[in-house]
């Protein structure tokens, strides 16, 4: 079981930047994939960015070239940073782990991830 709590959430102005931590407990972080997802209020949770055992990473088409996943396995950290952030991606952030090294085969399947984090808010003023 890998806990996951998130930071890093906060109100930034259109074009800002941010970036999320995601601390995990565990051992087994490094050989895992994590991914990070949001939920903007009525909508459905999206997947934004997944990264694998060995650091590839796959993003949602709509935060391609603004967003980075990374992770710190020395630290047990995951991270997105958020760059010319736009209203539209106000949302809960969540963590996610899976159990697997590797990431589902479509981006953004939830049931593939069993560990979530409480969430992070982010808003994003025009």
């Amino acid at each position: 079981q890998v806990q996951l709590v998130e930071s890093g959430g906060g109100s930034v102005q259109a074009g800002g930047s941010l970036r999320l931590s995601c601390a995990a407990s565990g051992s087994t972080f490094s050989s895992i994939c994590m991914g990070w997802f949001r939920q903007a209020p009525g909508r459905e949770r999206e997947g934004v960015a997944d990264i694998n055992d060995i650091g590839s990473a796959r993003y949602t088409d709509s935060v391609k070239g603004r967003f980075t996943i990374s992770k710190d396995n020395a630290q047990n950290t995951l991270y997105l940073q958020m760059n010319s952030l736009k209203p539209e991606d106000t949302a809960m952030y969540y963590c996610a782990a899976a159990e697997w090294r590797w990431c589902p085969v479509v981006l953004g399947r939830k049931d593939y991830f069993t560990n979530w984090g409480q969430g992070t808010q982010v808003t994003v003023s025009s």
